[in-house]
């Protein structure tokens, strides 16, 4: 499946609170509690969101009809989560397929597609946060080749970090 990442603009916020509370329903529907805040996000999660908006850094996943499959975040920093990084990273956070699209690894191919990009950029690693209640997840990226490298305790749960070297 050929597969691009399109910059979204702030007209279309709603969509991605959509796609979160989906992926939030669709977890809580197999008993994972990890998202269960964006049900009725608190201002902090919609401040974040917007802000992210707001500097370009969320993408649309689309198919090559344009058809939006999920979401990312792809961040240049991430002091909230890794504090202050000398090494040229990216950084992953809310990456969502709809659950109509599960199974077809757009997960990974996504993950591909931004490394290749950051490659190209100079950055020497992929980074990203994992909710550690949730071991599946967890599993998953280190499947795709992420290392735990720390954990941070936030107020909505304990993260753990991982990195990928590109």
């Amino acid at each position: 499946m050929q597969l691009s990442l399109h910059t979204v603009s702030l007209t279309e916020i709603q969509i991605a609170f959509d796609l979160l509370r989906h992926a939030s329903e669709n977890l809580e529907r197999k008993g994972i509690k990890q998202w269960d805040y964006w049900q009725n996000p608190p201002q902090e999660k919609v401040d974040w969101v917007q802000a992210g908006f707001k500097a370009g850094e969320f993408y649309f996943i689309k198919n090559k009809e344009k058809f939006t499959l999920g979401m990312v975040r792809i961040l240049d920093a991430d002091e909230l989560y890794w504090g202050k990084q000398m090494e040229r990273a990216r950084y992953i956070h809310s990456l969502v397929v709809h659950e109509d699209f599960a199974g077809q690894q757009i997960g990974e191919k996504v993950i591909e597609l931004i490394a290749q990009r950051a490659k190209e950029n100079t950055c020497q690693y992929l980074r990203l946060d994992c909710d550690a209640s949730n071991p599946k997840l967890c599993e998953y990226y280190t499947k795709q080749g992420f290392a735990k490298v720390g954990e941070k305790k936030l107020s909505l749960g304990l993260y753990n970090l991982y990195q990928k070297e590109i």
